[in-house]
This record gives structure tokens, sequence and C-alpha cells, in this order.
């Protein structure tokens, strides 16, 4: 699949998203990709403790590979 499809296929999808939260989020990319902020800055205090679990699960041996992720739901 090409760019430009890829780039319809978002579009249709963004058209039809109903998310709050997503679209926020999706926002803070798209800033992100023409500032020289960090974009660390622009997310909520949710969205960065999400992010630090996450590292810290990582950190402690908690994450499940993606090939057994696949394995269990057959993909």
């Amino acid at each position: 699949m090409g760019h430009k499809s890829i780039k319809y296929e978002l579009i249709e999808w963004l058209t039809k998203l109903e998310d709050p939260d997503t679209i926020a989020y999706l926002k803070v990319v798209k800033d992100s990709n023409f500032s020289d902020r960090n974009w660390w800055c622009d997310l909520t205090d949710e969205q960065k403790a999400r992010i630090e679990r996450g590292l810290r699960d990582v950190d402690s041996g908690r994450i499940i590979s993606h090939n057994d992720v696949k394995k269990k739901y057959g993909f």
C-alpha cells in the first residue's frame, strides 16, 4: 500500500472518528511534527503517567512479545 492510499484511508477513518481523546492525541502528534517544542510538554498528566507506567513494566520485565500475542490471538 503506497503513501497516497494510506493517507486516503486515514482521512476516511478520521472523518468518522468520534473519540475526543484520540482526536486530541492526534492533534498533539500533528503539532509536534511542525514544532521544535518538546512533545512531552503537550501530553496530559494521565498520558505521561501511562507512558511512565509502561516504561516501568518494560524495566521490570512485565512484557509480552509480539510473537506471543500473535500466537495467542491467531494472527
